[in-house]
């Protein structure tokens, strides 16, 4: 979405991707798709045709927060080991399966992966071409090759997206419904103790700023079991500054469309 223009600037299924690559010149960090609720386990091995399942695999989720530092697969560079995917679930609940990966080689322009089924079925190795126009590249293991996903990084603000949000003590993946910002330059303030029409631009300098992927996330709204409904909550309101240095101030009316099906959220918008 771009709040410049108020528009959706590009729209795709949740299950046309599976990872996707970092494209500046000097990047190598790997991200899942965490709309499926994808998982990695590194096994430590070489071998790549030794491994054939998932017993023993200590899985990992992308951080909700966007941190590179804290993504699943991690930091695979110079040692050629095999990592488990798993893709996660469909929308309608079924199991996508596992794969197999090395990525085996990174320079200035490309990735070389190798990727294959846990009984070796559908080896592959491809070249994935890095595009410094866009953040990540994505790559399906459907058709083992890149997919044109993400829209220029210049054209979007905010992404609306279900997403893995890991709590903690005990460590749980759970599948929510949000906001994500643009990790190019895109960050977000956060004030629920001024009344929307109150908050100002003169007042920015006021505001802490986070470049936190989840900073406005899913909890601008709460679910309530004995209704089995959610409830939007507008007074949490967010101030988003974007990449060419523009403020807007967001906050949510509704989550339901007029048919009364939910995960249709209406916001209102204004440029500070």
């Amino acid at each position: 979405f771009n709040l410049q223009s108020n528009s959706i600037v590009k729209t795709n299924q949740k299950t046309d991707w599976d990872i996707a690559f970092e494209c500046n010149s000097d990047g190598w960090h790997i991200i899942l798709n965490t709309s499926l609720g994808g998982a990695a386990a590194n096994t430590n091995s070489t071998d790549f045709a030794s491994v054939n399942s998932t017993n023993g695999a200590e899985w990992k989720w992308d951080l909700h927060d966007g941190n590179l530092d804290s993504t699943a697969i991690g930091d695979y560079r110079n040692t050629d080991f095999v990592y488990l995917i798993d893709r996660g679930y469909t929308p309608a609940g079924n199991p996508m399966g596992y794969k197999k990966a090395i990525f085996k080689q990174i320079d200035l322009q490309t990735y070389q992966i190798q990727v294959a089924d846990l009984n070796g079925n559908n080896d592959t190795t491809v070249l994935i071409q890095k595009d410094d126009n866009i953040n990540f590249k994505a790559f399906s293991f459907n058709s083992n090759s890149e997919v044109d996903i993400e829209p220029n990084k210049n054209d979007w603000d905010l992404l609306f997206t279900q997403y893995i949000h890991v709590f903690q003590n005990p460590t749980l993946p759970y599948l929510v419904t949000g906001v994500l910002l643009n990790r190019n330059k895109t960050s977000c303030a956060y004030n629920d103790t001024s009344s929307f029409d109150n908050i100002l631009y003169d007042d920015i300098s006021n505001y802490s700023f986070t470049s936190n992927l989840n900073a406005i996330g899913y909890d601008w709204k709460t679910y309530d079991f004995n209704s089995n409904a959610f409830t939007v909550l507008p007074e949490k309101n967010y101030i988003i500054k974007t990449a060419n240095d523009t403020y807007f101030k967001l906050h949510f009316i509704d989550y339901y469309n007029s048919l009364g099906e939910k995960g249709a959220p209406l916001f209102e918008l204004q440029s500070l």
